[in-house]
């Protein structure tokens, strides 16, 4: 390293400050390169006091592309204030986009792809030696990090994720993620569960599992899930954490699957698992057929080995081949099926992708009014059964203090960011974040609930 870049002036250490937008996953990669610059001998800074913006950036649908584009925008504007010395971009955007992404953002010192980001220290320190502009992303994303080498965790609470695997198998017409991030590719399972160790040693009590298809890890080594047996590794571990499943397939629901999550006192029985739809015509449309008949039954199959599991499911409205009618029985099955989360977002034409020039398709603002109306639907199921949850007990994880004696805190039911909290009160003045008590609940709030803790 040239001396006099890692440490601004011979001074203080570089500080970079980091924007990760998007999924889970993407934070993941975040750390990576967060992981790269500590060792390289920068420090990590929030964004208003750091040397070098670095954006990592979410290109999924347009509604993404644009948030990452306002947040570039921004960053630039601090350069240009003097507020730092440089700007780079990496990630999911100059992926897809590399073609134009240079032409789009004149202003940006340098692009970083996903097969990249551990050569981020050189990319910045070229940056600043007055190297011109850098666009450091490779033609197809194939590789896959040791995630757990990082070291560094960006969390708000006592927990923590852990990828499985980068890229994707399947084909969905409206998605674009096999085109950015490539062909699905596992870790080991040992790798897996040495990172888990080093979470849980450092005080994370709750692991969760993630990557774009979890049904489908180790499917390309192995040739069928290995998620069941990283599972009963994962509780081999012994002691008193939990680990959460998120995004799975419809058809990796299996049997196997379901017997070993309930048999598993570590695993919470709660499954993230998105339908998309839920009409067979549209399902053929999305090019996702093969999920008719698991889709039709989901519910119910889970809950016939898991009768206390909780479900979130994110639902696609607005794709081509959808109708008033069609859209009608994707209420109708959510009504009936009674998921405890759901997520909807509205059809975004995306280039590159086989439903772009599908038709015929909903209008946009035909497509936002249903969308409204499911959450709608959904919002009035959830608070109903929140008021029904009122008296009851559970166990929560403490994550965070409000204020004197009260505490923000989860259930096993409720994921990270994307779920409700619940607000505990009368926790002892002694209490530590990552604490699991025992609760009551008094009241609920919209998707949040209060509690107070059990003596």
């Amino acid at each position: 390293m040239s001396r006099g870049i890692s440490r601004s002036s011979d001074g203080p250490l570089l500080r970079i400050g980091f924007i990760s937008l998007g999924c889970a996953k993407n934070r993941v990669d975040s750390q990576v390169m967060a992981g790269c610059l500590l060792k390289a001998g920068m420090t990590v800074a929030p964004p208003d006091q750091a040397d070098v913006l670095l954006v990592n950036t979410c290109a999924f649908i347009q509604d993404a592309r644009d948030e990452s584009t306002a947040h570039i925008l921004e960053a630039c504007r601090m350069k240009h204030s003097g507020q730092c010395r440089a700007v780079i971009v990496a990630g999911c955007l100059p992926q897809r986009e590399q073609k134009k992404i240079t032409k789009e953002f004149p202003d940006v010192d340098a692009f970083i792809g996903l097969d990249e980001l551990d050569g981020i220290a050189a990319v910045i320190e070229r940056v600043l030696s007055g190297h011109e502009r850098i666009c450091a992303v490779s033609h197809k994303s194939a590789r896959l990090y040791d995630y757990g080498d990082a070291g560094v965790i960006f969390s708000s609470g006592p927990y923590a994720y852990i990828k499985l695997a980068e890229g994707c198998n399947h084909k969905c017409a409206f998605c674009a993620i096999p085109a950015i991030r490539g062909r699905g590719r596992s870790r080991s399972i040992g790798e897996i569960v040495r990172e888990a160790e080093g979470l849980l040693q450092r005080g994370f009590i709750e692991l969760n599992l993630i990557a774009q298809d979890i049904t489908a890890y180790g499917r390309d080594n192995a040739g069928k899930s290995l998620l069941p047996a990283l599972l009963r590794e994962l509780g081999g571990i012994g002691g008193r954490f939990w680990v959460r499943l998120l995004y799975a397939y419809p058809t990796g629901i299996t049997t196997d699957l379901l017997e070993t999550m309930a048999g598993i006192p570590q695993v919470c029985n709660y499954l993230d698992v998105p339908v998309q739809h839920t009409h067979p015509a549209v399902l053929r449309a999305m090019h996702r057929a093969e999920t008719i008949k698991a889709v039709a039954t989901l519910p119910e199959t889970i809950r016939s080995i898991m009768p206390d599991a909780t479900l979130r499911t994110t639902c696609l409205v607005g794709h081509p081949g959808e109708t008033a009618g069609r859209f009608g029985h994707m209420l109708n099955y959510l009504q009936r099926a009674r998921f405890d989360h759901v997520g909807a977002f509205v059809f975004s034409p995306e280039d590159g992708t086989a439903a772009v020039s599908m038709r015929p398709r909903p209008r946009k603002s035909t497509a936002e009014e249903r969308c409204a109306v499911l959450l709608e639907q959904q919002y009035a199921r959830v608070t109903a059964a929140a008021a029904a949850r009122v008296g009851t007990t559970a166990e929560v994880l403490l994550e965070a203090p409000l204020e004197r004696g009260k505490w923000r805190a989860r259930s096993r039911g409720l994921a990270p960011e994307v779920d409700g909290i619940v607000v505990v009160k009368k926790v002892s003045s002694g209490a530590q974040p990552g604490a699991i008590v025992k609760v009551r609940y008094t009241a609920a709030a919209d998707y949040d609930m209060e509690a107070v803790v059990c003596r």
